[in-house]
Order: C-alpha cells, then sequence, then structure tokens
C-alpha cells in the first residue's frame, strides 16, 4: 500500500513538475523566496494593527513567533527522521524532471507547506469574522507550496503532509491564543 502511494506520488510529482516552462521559471523562484512576501506579511500586519490595535497585534505576533518556530522544527525533525530524498536528488527521476532548484536537505514534509499554511489558519481564525473573503489567504500557501513542485524540490505528498501538519498546529495555536487572550488580554466590551 505505502509503495503504491509513494509510486502514485512519484507520478503526480512527475506530471506537476513537467508542466513547468523556462519562461516561467525566474517568476516561481521568486514566489518560492520568503523574502518576496515580506509585501503580504506587512498588509497583514497592517490589518491585524487596524483591527486588533497595538498590543492585540504584539500579542497575536508572539503566538505566530512560537509557531513558526514549532513547525519549522518539527518539519526538520521529520525530514531527518524519514531521510525521502529530494525530487532533484533521486536518482530514478532527476535525469527527466525539470530541476530549476537543489537543496541538499531530505523532502518528507515541506516546511514551506507548513510553515506557511500554519501562519495562515492561525490568522484566518483570528479575523475571519472581520472579512467576507479572508478564505483568500489561503491562496499564499497553495501557491507558495506548489514552487516547491515546480522548482524540483518536493513531491505533493510532502506538500499535502506540510499542509496538513501545519492546518492542525495552526488551529491549535489559534484555540491556545484565544484560551490566553480572554485570560491575559480580554478585548474591550463595545456598545
Amino acid at each position: 500500500m505505502l509503495e503504491k502511494l509513494l509510486s502514485l506520488d512519484i507520478e503526480l510529482f512527475v506530471f506537476l513538475n513537467g508542466l513547468g516552462s523556462k519562461a516561467y521559471d525566474g517568476l516561481w523562484i521568486i514566489i518560492t523566496k520568503q523574502s518576496n512576501w515580506i509585501p503580504l506579511f506587512l498588509l497583514l500586519l497592517y490589518v491585524i494593527f487596524k483591527k486588533l490595535g497595538a498590543k492585540q497585534t504584539l500579542y497575536l505576533l508572539f503566538f505566530v513567533a512560537i509557531l513558526v518556530t514549532f513547525t519549522d522544527q518539527m518539519t526538520n525533525v521529520f525530514k531527518n527522521g524519514f531521510e525521502r530524498l529530494r525530487p532533484c536528488n533521486n536518482p530514478e527521476i532527476n535525469s527527466f524532471i525539470r530541476v530549476v532548484q537543489v537543496r541538499g536537505s531530505f523532502s518528507f514534509f515541506s516546511g514551506h507547506a507548513s510553515n506557511s499554511m500554519a501562519v495562515a489558519t492561525l490568522i484566518y481564525f483570528t479575523l475571519r469574522s472581520h472579512f467576507k473573503c479572508f478564505s483568500l489567504l489561503f491562496l499564499w500557501p497553495l501557491i507558495f507550496a506548489y514552487s516547491r513542485i515546480y522548482l524540483g524540490l518536493h513531491y505533493p505528498l510532502d506538500i499535502l503532509s506540510g499542509y496538513l501538519f501545519g492546518f492542525t498546529f495552526g488551529f491549535l495555536m489559534y484555540k491556545i491564543y484565544k484560551t490566553a487572550q480572554k485570560r491575559y488580554f480580554p478585548l474591550p466590551v463595545r456598545d
């Protein structure tokens, strides 16, 4: 069963990776770099500040920092535990796939997927009542993590597992955040 799942994962990766084109490689290299998302982060910070105020924004950022540290470190634990070769380093397929970037670390599961989904989940659940279409925030982890398949760095199962891990712990952190917020930083009652 696991063999079949991994085989399907590789087939899907080869298909999705093969959809790429040299003309778009530069765009996906820009998309995959975290620092290029700073404008989105600044926009989110502004929105959070406008809706929650300075104290609550700092409080939420504290929880975001804990969450990212946790998901990032757990990603490394899983990668070093499973030791799955990245597609770009897999001798069975790297001769016929599009390898746009190469990394020496292992593949399972994607830190890009887990970190971005965790943060998006925490922020979404925190601010969803303030915005009608705030679920569009989830486009960020979808595009961000797909770049890893495009570049030849992760299999779809790495991405999906990262999403699941990130969503789970993003939601749990939201629950912890809300509990702590009620106890230590209650929002003012509005008339």
